[in-house]
């Protein structure tokens, strides 16, 4: 890691450990940039929108950052850290493909993907938390969530697949829940993507005829599409009730899922308090001699060489 980028996490890490995110970390950034944002049409302020990034520009400086991602993974194997990463979000935000180029590069053995199906019978009769501690990282691990216990605040809720009093207690807990979990020496970091609902418009539509997405357009979808609305108020509580000094939100604008992706990885590098540790030389060993092996006459089936 460069001493520049040593420097800027240092800077994020003190900022964010004494309490300067506030309450709400959006808000605190909207002021700090000042007149370069305005309100968009959801409701959240964003930036006006970066010309698209070429390529090029994009593999290489993505080839960085993973780098840094496996310097951080080495810290973390090496001090024990523990750390969750929540990623929430509008449908089609990006949720997926950022988190994929998250852990392309690095061990899926340190960094887990956890992205639970619909509760079971049973799971519905736990304490609503119960089925997520489980996956709770151990040392030196990194355990990213794609949707997580915030669903309850965001399509349980406008879905109808709760009740408002189970979101009211859930939102009016969950502070303390995240509370405990800070406490106990885990490193919580909370992202929201979000998209302009044209961009929704057309990421879902291009699914339609994508045998490679289609997956990805779920009844679900269809049903939630047409509540942009009553998510971006169930949004706007979540926020509200559980953006906190000790696990703040923040909020990362993706209609441009290049620059979003980016922007994503370097602040989380950022919040982790990670150091590169010293190269190790590596010196391939000298292979032994063949002592008498030989190949045998007939070998198990071959796939076809197509390509």
């Amino acid at each position: 890691m460069s001493k520049t980028t040593t420097r800027h996490s240092r800077k994020n890490r003190h900022s964010t450990k004494n309490g300067h995110s506030s309450r709400n970390g959006h808000d605190a950034h909207t002021k700090k940039t000042g007149d370069d944002h305005k309100a968009s049409k959801n409701g959240v302020p964003s930036t006006a929108i970066p010309p698209k990034m070429r390529r090029k520009e994009y593999e290489a400086a993505l080839a960085k950052l993973q780098g840094e991602l496996v310097a951080m993974q080495e810290w973390v194997k090496a001090s024990g850290a523990r750390v969750c990463v929540v990623f929430e979000g509008r449908d089609t935000a990006g949720k997926g493909g950022t988190i994929k180029r998250l852990v392309e590069r690095v061990s899926p053995r340190v960094f887990r993907v956890v992205a639970l199906p619909t509760p079971t019978e049973r799971e519905k009769s736990q304490m609503y938390v119960q089925r997520y501690l489980g996956h709770f990282p151990a040392a030196g691990e990194v355990i990213i969530f794609d949707r997580s216990w915030y669903n309850r605040a965001g399509v349980e809720r406008v879905m109808g697949f709760c009740t408002p009093e189970q979101t009211a207690q859930f939102l009016e807990t969950v502070p303390a829940f995240e509370r405990a979990m800070i406490d106990s020496g885990i490193i919580l970091v909370k992202y929201w993507l979000e998209v302009c609902p044209e961009e929704q418009t057309r990421r879902l539509e291009s699914r339609i005829d994508d045998p490679r997405k289609v997956w990805k357009l779920s009844d679900m979808d269809l049903k939630s599409y047409g509540r942009w609305a009553e998510y971006a108020h169930a949004r706007d509580d979540m926020f509200a009730a559980t953006d906190t000094a000790w696990a703040p939100w923040w909020v990362a604008h993706t209609d441009n899922k290049k620059r979003g992706r980016l922007n994503i990885i370097s602040h989380l590098l950022s919040q982790i308090p990670y150091e590169p540790l010293p190269k190790r030389d590596i010196v391939l060993p000298k292979r032994k001699t063949s002592q008498g092996y030989r190949a045998p006459k007939v070998m198990p089936r071959e796939i076809p060489t197509l390509y």
